[in-house]
């Protein structure tokens, strides 16, 4: 992604519930399948057979219209506050990890009223209850799995599904129930933190929740994040994101027991579908030339951390390469009309990462799902045609511009099918926590970017994140491998701005940040804590 000012977009690009657990899978042995009573809620239009309703009894229903499969689903809603509980015990497992899958809609009246109101879980499991919110699908009404695990030691596990509304006219919706003998974990819990060097040059402060002033690498370490994301640019006008400074920034975040993703740009300043220039310095180059400077400085930059004592566990070759890298700004182009020579470039970068650090995972990253799954799946189709290696399909995925949770959901699940060897990763993702300003640069996060049912609080932002994090936490065989948080301490200091090119320029982003106003970590703090057992 990439920023926007006076039009030009720039590149914008606890715990869950103690003991949510999510994305890398330790499969059990080959046992039966839990079998659950009236799992899809066929057996009967007027009743919730096998089921035990609590609460509230008369909001749970048995609904007809536009269940995810079959003819019913299970419904709550009441005209009041209501709290009410559906929920039937599972018998006869073996002590393992398993794992609940349920489709669930939710929503409300109001838009954003059912914010967190709606759980899904597994109790009396013999450990700790287990649960995660279940997200609103307000955007677009579409179906969402959520995916949550317990470890079972007594025999049997109670599945809980709830609403507890504080006004009338919130509602939920559930379908297609199942258990699987598994555990899913977030294997990445991510942070980009490209400027924030930038930022404390420019008087950047950075503070916990309580208000006390912390080191950000520290107190986001501390907070659960476990991986930096640090961009490449080549001859950068602001002396930023240059090698010497990736290597400083990179010793400091693995000092913190952070795991590091360089992300290489190969450009002196934003790459993103909008923009993707050569390098001044390479403009003369034919495209030979031009792939052997590719494979020169990423080898360069990787060699320097190498001798710096810095693993690159992840390299991402270019930044949402959709039309291709390289393409603008010189003799040469990498652009995606001719797959021959992008695939050339592609190759000397990937080639150039293994050859420093033979088992990193190597990221092609894109973005824009908005304009169809198809679009990304030809897009990989024609790298693995042209011989790239590459392990991980990386997307930006921000909800206000690239579709709902649903659409993330279905469109993971389509890359994953087509490309059995890979994984995927949501390397870019934000949401605001306010529509106020900072400082005079107009906000990317505006009141047209807010999604119903993600009101621009606090809260609507740590939900928002989760509710990413669960769709990737879900994804069938636990191929999704966390979630990457796009610049969350790009905060608001003068001399810090969007552009490289000019000390003026302000920051658009910083109601997109996880620390407010006046630098304290926002509650979607939480939401990067570590998984039991991690």
């Amino acid at each position: 992604m990439r920023f926007v000012s006076r039009g030009t977009k720039m590149k914008a690009g606890a715990a869950i519930l103690a003991g949510l657990v999510f994305a890398t899978t330790i499969s059990a042995p080959a046992m039966a399948a839990p079998v659950i009573t009236n799992a899809g809620f066929e057996s009967s239009a007027s009743a919730l057979t096998g089921w035990t309703v609590t609460g509230t009894t008369s909001a749970a229903t048995v609904g007809t219209d536009a269940p995810q499969s079959g003819v019913r689903r299970a419904n709550l809603w009441s005209a009041g506050a209501y709290m009410t509980e559906i929920a039937q015990t599972v018998p006869n497992l073996t002590a393992d990890w398993y794992t609940l899958r349920v489709w669930v809609k939710s929503g409300s009246a109001s838009p954003g009223q059912a914010l967190d109101a709606t759980t899904v879980g597994l109790r009396n499991c013999g450990a700790t209850a287990k649960s995660v919110t279940a997200p609103s699908t307000e955007q677009d009404n579409g179906w969402v799995q959520v995916a949550v695990s317990a470890y079972v030691s007594g025999g049997s596990c109670t599945i809980a599904l709830k609403t507890s509304a504080a006004v009338g006219g919130v509602w939920a919706q559930f379908d297609n129930v199942s258990m699987t003998a598994e555990r899913i974990q977030r294997t990445i819990r991510g942070a980009d933190v490209s400027t924030l060097p930038k930022n404390q040059a420019f008087g950047a402060v950075y503070k916990d929740a309580s208000g006390v002033t912390s080191a950000p690498l520290t107190l986001l370490a501390s907070s659960g994040v476990n991986y930096a994301r640090i961009k490449v640019w080549v001859n950068p006008a602001d002396g930023y994101n240059n090698k010497a400074k990736v290597i400083a920034l990179a010793q400091q975040a693995q000092a913190t027991g952070m795991k590091i993703l360089i992300d290489f740009h190969y450009s002196d300043t934003w790459a993103d579908p909008g923009a993707q220039k050569i390098p001044a310095a390479w403009s003369t180059y034919d495209l030979n030339t031009l792939a052997s400077t590719v494979a020169t400085h990423t080898n360069d930059v990787l060699t320097g951390l190498k001798a710096a004592g810095v693993s690159a566990d992840m390299v991402q070759i270019g930044n949402e390469i959709n039309p291709g890298m390289l393409i603008t700004g010189g003799a040469a182009s990498g652009a995606t009309s001719n797959w021959t020579s992008l695939g050339t470039l592609l190759k000397a970068g990937s080639n150039a990462a293994r050859s420093v650090f033979p088992n990193t995972k190597i990221i092609l990253h894109l973005t824009n799902l908005n304009n169809g799954v198809s679009t990304l799946q030809s897009w990989y189709s024609n790298a693995v045609a042209q011989g790239v290696s590459f392990d991980v399909m990386g997307l930006s995925f921000y909800g206000y511009w690239h579709g709902s949770l649903s659409s993330l959901q279905s469109g993971a699940n389509a890359l994953l099918t087509a490309f059995p060897t890979k994984t995927l990763a949501v390397v870019e993702t934000a949401y605001g926590f306010t529509l106020a300003q900072d400082d005079a640069e107009p906000q990317i996060f505006a009141s047209g970017q807010v999604i119903p049912g993600y009101p621009a609080t606090p809260a609507g932002q740590a939900s928002h994140l989760r509710g990413v994090q669960n769709v990737i936490a879900g994804l069938p065989a636990n191929r999704g491998l966390g979630v990457i948080y796009w610049e969350p301490t790009w905060t608001a200091v003068a001399g810090s701005g969007w552009d490289p090119t000019s000390p003026s320029s302000g920051n658009g982003w910083e109601n997109q940040a996880i620390f407010d106003y006046g630098d304290k970590l926002l509650p979607v703090g939480l939401e990067f804590a570590a998984d039991p057992g991690q």
